[in-house]
Order: structure tokens, then sequence, then C-alpha cells
């Protein structure tokens, strides 16, 4: 990218999130999204604090998932807790912030935002073979390429009565977030 493309870059993304109002923004999506990325960058632009929510998961959860075993719900569910009690920690602080958390299911969102005020749910969407890719050419911690058919096969995509903002994942990171920030200003989320 050449010094221009980056200072317009830097420019669109400090417009954009001017305009941003303050809120716990939840990003979404199966692993390969790019959540962790785009919450990165996010808290870098906005200087909100940033919680990776793969930090909270259980030491049995990580294993089971480094051998390769998907989570299952029970599995699942200190781990959405242990998110939610972050985004109250956030809320009861009257400060924004930025967590990550796959958040496949209906269900799995009702206990990490349930009926919260305050907290904005983030899509990120992107299709199988993009994600897929992306995962080939990534090293992560303990997720393997080889449980994203679970992933995609526990999606339950949000709902008009979840208010998500749904993020196509399919350019450059910097154009994600630039899109993700103009949606936020937009919403006034």
């Amino acid at each position: 990218m050449s010094a221009a493309s980056q200072s317009d870059t830097a420019a669109r993304e400090k417009a954009a999130a001017a305009r941003v109002a303050p809120t716990v923004l939840v990003l979404m999506g199966v692993s390969g999204s790019g959540k962790s990325t785009v919450a990165q960058e996010l808290h870098r632009v906005l200087g909100w604090p940033f919680q990776e929510g793969d930090d909270l998961h259980p030491s049995a959860n990580v294993e089971k998932m480094r051998s390769g075993q998907p989570l299952n719900d029970q599995d699942r569910l200190p781990w959405l807790q242990a998110v939610a009690r972050w985004i109250d920690r956030q809320l009861a602080a009257h400060q924004p912030g930025i967590i990550t958390c796959s958040n496949l299911k209906r269900a799995y969102r009702e206990i990490t935002i349930g009926s919260r005020r305050g907290v904005t749910l983030v899509y990120l969407k992107g299709d199988k073979p993009m994600i897929q890719g992306r995962m080939l050419n990534r090293v992560h911690r303990y997720m393997p390429p080889s449980l994203l058919d679970s992933q995609f096969d526990t999606l339950e995509e949000p709902v008009d009565d979840e208010h998500a903002i749904t993020v196509l994942v399919h350019g450059s990171i910097a154009e994600t977030v630039i899109k993700l920030l103009t949606q936020l200003a937009e919403s006034g989320g």
C-alpha cells in the first residue's frame, strides 16, 4: 500500500470513528472470520478497551478444541458466562469496549447479550471457501481448520430482532473496519 493510500485509509477510519457512539461491541462469527484482527484494529482506531474472548475459555475447552473436538453447549456455557461478565463490567463502569465471541447460536447470544442496553452485536460474515482459505494460511493457538465445518454447522445467523450489524469480510481488514465503522455511525451504535 502506498503512503498516499495509507494516509487516505487512516483519514477515512478517523472520520468514520469520530461518528461512532460509545457502546460495547461484540464481534461474532465463525473461526477465521477475522474477529480478533478486526477487534484489534477497532481498538487501535477507537481506543476502547479490548478483550479477546478466546482468552476467557476454560482450559478444558482449549484442550478439547486443540485435540480437534468441537465444543458442545455444555462446554461453552462457562465461557459464554465469562464473556457476559466482561460485558456487564464495561456497562457498569459506563465504558465502551470491544470483545470477540463466536456467539454461533441465538441461545448463546441470549447469554452474552440478551436484553442488555448499550451492546452492539457485529456479525463478521464470510463464505466457507474464503474463510477456509484464511484458516489454512494462519496459525491459531488451538483452533484447527478441521473444526471449521462444525462452526458452520452450528452457526445461526442473527435475525432482524437481534439488530446486528453485518459486515461481509471478503475485502481487506482496512476495508472491513471502515465499512463497520460507517455502519456503526449510521446506526447510532
